[in-house]
């Protein structure tokens, strides 16, 4: 299977989690070697959770949670979050995959590995995001960073030593600088990774008598350096002009090892297969915001600009070992893929003195992406040889109108997207995609408070969520003579309409949603009979269907404080081409416990995980994981913590289908199970800041 864009293989597991207490769009695991009422305080001294009608919010800067060494870890240990083994897709349970804010700037993946967690404030997960985000919003991560008060300058030096299968260590320097009306912000960050991949696949196609299995293993060497630096400056109370740049570079050599069992009629196969990879890929993403107050009318207008790069590489070297007679040269790839997205947009939002609130916007969007494709087989020899170019481009429109009418608050809203995607090999004329489609997308909101601790909440949206732009290239991965993972060029957009009832008592709540999908991805099989080989890839399944009943449940006693969220899902998957199964209701299970300690000691258990899920289509195995956490600050300034996660190693996943008369059984492993010390010293201080950001680019997300 594709690692990332396909280039590089990877696992990619769902993490899914219970507590030890006591799926959407692109959830299913693939492989990679392949509103002003009822905010409640959930947890005491640090006031770590917030919960509102099941959006929860939490306090990273002063909980333990800061000592975690990147923030993709960091959303692992979050309610409903969850990231896939190569930590490169993120799922909301019940909601697919979320939009990502770092402040107003929407973000992506690559986004979130150059930012330090030592930055970060709060993080809020959001479940009924406005027509203002962007349609394929039907839930939102939102990241707030934290600026000191002072003026002055400030500097944060980090250090993290993670031991897994193999060791990681993470160093990083953030600084601030503050002057009058101007702010400066920087980081840098060297990090020496190694990533332990492994995963499992039998196969049975009885149409043409083949059983066939095979394990892969790989390790990963990773050098990765995350470099940033942001402008701010106020040009007065109302106005302010931002420009940011971010890069992430690193490289990658990696040996991927595979053992083989393949069975077709009376032939009987082993095989070795040794990969050897040697890949580089870059992100680079700038931007620049001016926001305006337009005095006559009252109103406030953002207009900003963002340019976002992401390239590739990776050369492999492939040879095979047959029923142990040597190793033998089989073929040798190159393969490179670079995106590029250019983004507009302009906001504007006006209050009126009755407290209604209309906002509208529109943005421009122009997406290029080039892959070359090149294979040279030895045995028999032959060349493969394409260059295939995907351009898309997209123009939204959206109008938000929001406010009371007596104690009930409103907001309703309508966003309007057309979208051009074109795509075609160098050497065909014809073009292979052309797509043009015009979307809209309604969204509404009630809230009616019934008293003081008591609101009900009505939400109904529509979203769309398109296909990665790496996803839409001709790109495949070799795992053995006998068995790819495949890139589909001709994925569809998945179109959700969902509807949601809350009700919030105190600072407990409980929801049930339900939601109809359209064209779900996920990964589907096929079986080419001319040339003996199996193929995964990305389809566009039927439709999914779900219902989901959540419930929040935060307690707090003295010193001890905790976090509970229950959520019994019920979800079919269907397909033509798929043997359906039987459907039944799964429970996720998330439990967080703090207890704040005298002489500065802060502990904390985390407990989460899934039963069987069985879902038509896929079954999927149970699964359960521990975390633990201890931190003290020694002395001013100065913190340490130690960090244990996926106590009793029980992180695998298991998942069985049928499609296209091909029976697969996977078992996919991760290397969750660490130990890691951390230490963070601070110098200096800095005044009140003003430094801000504004989404630009929409569909950042989707290059990977």
């Amino acid at each position: 299977m594709k690692r990332n864009t396909g280039i590089k293989y990877n696992i990619i597991a769902i993490y899914l989690f219970i507590s030890g207490f006591g799926y959407g769009q692109n959830a299913t695991p693939k492989d990679s070697i392949s509103t002003k009422l009822n905010e409640v305080i959930v947890s005491g001294q640090s006031k770590v959770f917030t919960n509102k009608n099941g959006n929860i919010k939490v306090d990273i800067a002063n909980s333990i949670y800061n000592s975690i060494p990147n923030t993709i870890d960091l959303l692992v240990k979050l309610p409903n979050i969850q990231v896939s083994a190569d930590k490169e897709i993120i799922t909301i349970i019940g909601k697919g995959n979320p939009l990502i804010y770092i402040d107003n700037q929407k973000v992506g993946m690559n986004d979130l590995n150059t930012l330090s967690v030592d930055a970060i404030k709060t993080i809020e997960i959001i479940n009924n995001p406005s027509s203002k985000y962007e349609a394929s919003g039907r839930a939102v991560i939102l990241i707030t960073r934290k600026f000191s008060k002072k003026e002055g300058f400030q500097t944060t030096l980090s250090e993290v030593a993670s031991f897994k299968k193999q060791f990681n260590n993470y160093l990083g320097i953030n600084s601030s600088l503050k002057k009058n009306k101007f702010e400066f912000k920087a980081n840098f960050n060297y990090n020496q990774i190694k990533v332990w991949e492994s995963n499992g696949n039998d196969f049975t196609i009885p149409l043409n008598a083949i059983i066939s299995n095979y394990l892969v293993t790989a390790v990963t060497k990773r050098p990765q350096f995350i470099f940033g630096a942001g402008v701010f400056y106020k040009i007065n109370e109302e106005d302010y002009l931002s420009l940011n740049f971010s890069r992430r570079t690193q490289k990658d050599i990696f040996n991927i090892i595979t053992d083989t069992y393949n069975e077709q009629q009376s032939t009987i196969n082993t095989v070795n297969t040794f990969n050897a990879n040697d890949e580089y890929r870059n992100f680079s993403n700038g931007f620049l915001n001016y926001n305006h107050k337009i005095k006559s009318i009252d109103g406030i207008l953002f207009s900003g600009f963002q340019y976002s790069k992401f390239n590739q590489e990776v050369a492999s070297i492939i040879s095979n070992n047959y029923n142990n007679t040597g190793f033998k040269l089989s073929q040798n790839r190159n393969q490179k893929i670079s995106i590029g997205v250019f983004s507009g947009r302009s906001d504007f939002e006006k209050e009126f003195k009755n407290k209604m609130k209309l906002e509208l916007g529109t943005l421009y969007l122009q997406a290029n992406s080039n892959t070359n494709f090149l294979v040279e087989n030895v045995n028999p020899s032959s060349i493969i040889n394409s260059d295939y170019k995907y351009i898309e481009k997209n123009i939204a429109a959206y109008s938000q109108l929001s406010g009371s009418i007596k104690k009930v608050n409103y907001s309703f809203g309508l966003r309007a997207e057309n979208t051009i995607a074109k795509g075609k090999y160098q050497s065909e004329k014809a073009l292979l995609i052309d797509k043009i489609y015009i979307n809209l997308f309604p969204k509404a909101t009630v809230e009616i408070p019934i008293d003081s601790t008591n609101t009900i909440n009505f939400n109904y949206a529509k979203s769309i969520l398109r296909p990665n732009f790496s996803t839409t290239s001709q790109v495949s991965a070799y795992i053995n003579p006998y068995f790819v993972w495949s890139n589909n060029i001709n994925l569809d957009p998945t179109i959700t309409d969902e509807v949601a009832l809350s009700y919030q008592y105190k600072d407990k709540s409980v929801k049930v949603s339900y939601n109809k999908i359209n064209n779900p991805v996920y990964y589907g099989s096929s079986y080419d009979t001319s040339q003996n080989i199996l193929t995964f890839k990305t389809t566009n399944f039927w439709k999914e269907t779900g219902f989901n009943l959540e419930f929040t449940l935060p307690f707090k006693h003295e010193f001890w404080t905790t976090t509970n969220t229950l959520n019994f899902a019920l979800s079919k998957i269907e397909d033509k081409q798929a043997i359906l199964n039987d459907v039944k209701p799964y429970l996720y299970y998330y439990s967080n416990h703090s207890f704040q300690l005298p002489k500065g000691i802060e502990v904390a258990l985390t407990g989460w995980g899934l039963t069987r899920q069985q879902q038509g289509v896929f079954e999927r195995s149970a699964l359960f994981t521990m975390d633990f956490a201890v931190s003290k600050t020694l002395f001013k300034h100065f913190d340490c913590a130690i960090n244990y996660n996926d106590i009793f190693r029980q992180m695998k996943f298991h998942e069985n289908f049928t499609i296209n008369n091909i029976s697969a059984k996977g078992i996919y492993y991760t290397d969750s199970n660490l130990v890691s010390f951390s230490v963070k010293y601070s110098f200096g201080k800095i005044k009140k800041t003003e430094f801000k950001e504004k989404n630009i680019d929409e569909n950042s997300s989707r290059i990977r």
